[in-house]
């Protein structure tokens, strides 16, 4: 029997070349698909991290100050926050291969000319529109991999995307750090070109078809823009909450937008976002919320740890960068085996169990974070992080792909990335507002070393309050689900 369950799930797997695993009509190798999926989800996150290594030497040979350095890593960011539900939207219209495509073109170009860049205003330029090619690649990512692979296999295909993404996280700061002290930083962006072409070439001599399924809706282009003024709005005054009125009202000004954008989704024929499904879909509402509070009780954790490491436990920068490894090291390990475990019972309880972890590390962190802490139970805590991140956001992805049709994959993919952008500005603004409030703004010093550590307790404990909440709604979901793509 597991031989003819193995055979038939390979059949599964070559029928989806030419048919498609939901019934699409699709022209293209599943692997192709999943080797580019792999790549750009690598390549993106590693831009991110790598570079945040580099903007010290970017900034003394471009002349850049601290606020342009700060635009950098800000812009790149934004690129994908204001752009990917729109793009994943964009992918059911007018197909995902193509729309893909030219992103990973775009993003591959721009990625090379940014190692020529002599200005930081053209730097920063070019930046965001680099983030707006990582838009395209990732809008879409998880709907190819989704539309390219049976459910009976989709859970291990989805873990091993999860684990490129975590590596690309883990290995950037590794890399950027290497290169930027040696050839220097503009091979940083040089090294990702021959991927880049590589990939490219794959599209288009494996990935003709086009995987079209809604083609007949008008794209709701004034509402992505209110979308994306807003978004824009929320993300600069989120980090501008200590500088005075103008962050706060930059934020509200955003929020009335995003929601004037809701209330013309609910009005219009063909919306960007069909809010109907967050109503008639409660497996997938809570599963999207799941997901957006687990990403704000982990995405900051770095941040801050790195700054304890450092002020507070005298490690060099390099003994904390290997320490801070070990979180993602943990999700890039336990994210491909928390697919297959997927493929073979319910995602839903394997997310359960994650997110538990989840939560237990961080209220474990909580604890233990003082002067003089155990470094050896400051890496068990992020291992369990880590490790119950990994092994939720797998079966929470599958869980969400699952829970829709066919022709929404693109809209659901945008909308994972979507509330990943959500969540991390939420946790980079509850650590702002804390830090202004108790430490009065102040830099970590000595004298200040008290309140940091008491700011950094009452932020682990904010998230772990987020991360339990991200389990309630996980648990309120339940085991089950009658969908096109049933989760048993």
């Amino acid at each position: 029997m597991p031989g003819q369950q193995r055979s038939g799930m390979q059949r599964g797997e070559d029928q989806s070349s030419e048919q498609g695993a939901n019934g699409e009509r699709i022209t293209t190798s599943p692997n192709a698909v999943l080797f580019s999926v792999c790549v750009a989800q690598f390549l993106v996150p590693m831009m991110l991290t790598a570079v945040g290594v580099a903007l010290p030497s970017i900034g003394r040979e471009l002349k850049a100050s601290a606020e342009q350095l700060a635009l950098v890593e800000q812009l790149y960011i934004l690129g994908p926050a204001i752009s990917m539900l729109t793009f994943g939207r964009l992918g059911d219209r007018a197909g995902r291969v193509r729309v893909f495509l030219t992103g990973l073109i775009l993003f591959t170009v721009l990625t090379a000319s940014l190692g020529f860049v002599r200005n930081i205003w053209m730097f920063l330029v070019q930046r965001f529109l680099q983030g707006i090619g990582a838009s395209m690649l990732l809008a879409g990512s998880m709907a190819l991999v989704a539309s390219a692979f049976p459910p009976e296999v989709r859970g291990r295909k989805i873990g091993i995307v999860s684990a490129f993404t975590y590596s690309g996280l883990s290995l950037g700061p590794v890399l950027g750090g290497f290169i930027t002290s040696r050839p220097g930083w503009r091979f940083l962006f040089w090294l990702a070109v021959p991927f880049g072409i590589a990939a490219s070439l794959l599209c288009l001599y494996r990935m003709r078809g086009e995987l079209r399924v809604s083609g007949k809706g008008k794209m709701d282009w004034k509402g992505s823009l209110i979308y994306a003024i807003g978004v824009a709005l929320v993300m600069l005054g989120a980090s501008r909450l200590g500088a005075g009125g103008s962050g706060p009202m930059m934020m509200l000004s955003g929020l009335i937008l995003l929601c004037l954008f809701v209330i013309r989704e609910m009005h219009i024929q063909d919306p960007l976002l069909e809010i109907s499904i967050f109503a008639g879909n409660k497996f997938f509402t809570l599963s999207c919320f799941a997901a957006m509070v687990s990403y704000a009780a982990t995405f900051g954790l770095t941040f801050f740890m790195s700054l304890y490491l450092q002020y507070v436990m005298e490690l060099s920068a390099r003994s904390a960068g290997f320490i801070l490894l070990i979180q993602s090291v943990s999700q890039m390990l336990v994210s491909p085996a928390a697919g297959r475990i997927t493929d073979r019972i319910s995602p839903v309880r394997v997310a359960n169990c994650g997110i538990a972890s989840v939560s237990t590390g961080l209220l474990l962190m909580a604890f233990a974070i003082r002067t003089g802490a155990s470094l050896h139970l400051i890496a068990a805590d992020l291992v369990l992080i880590g490790a119950g991140f990994g092994i939720f956001i797998t079966p929470n992805t599958v869980a969400i792909m699952g829970s829709v049709e066919p022709r929404q994959y693109g809209m659901a993919s945008g909308m994972i990335g979507t509330v990943r952008t959500l969540g991390m500005v939420t946790s980079m603004t509850v650590i702002t507002l804390v830090f202004s409030i108790l430490m009065k703004s102040e830099p970590v010093t000595g004298a200040t070393t008290p309140a940091f550590i008491h700011s950094m307790q009452v932020v682990l404990f904010l998230f772990a309050m987020f991360s339990a909440l991200g389990m309630a709604f996980s648990l309120r979901r339940g085991p089950r689900h009658k969908s096109p793509q049933r989760i048993e």
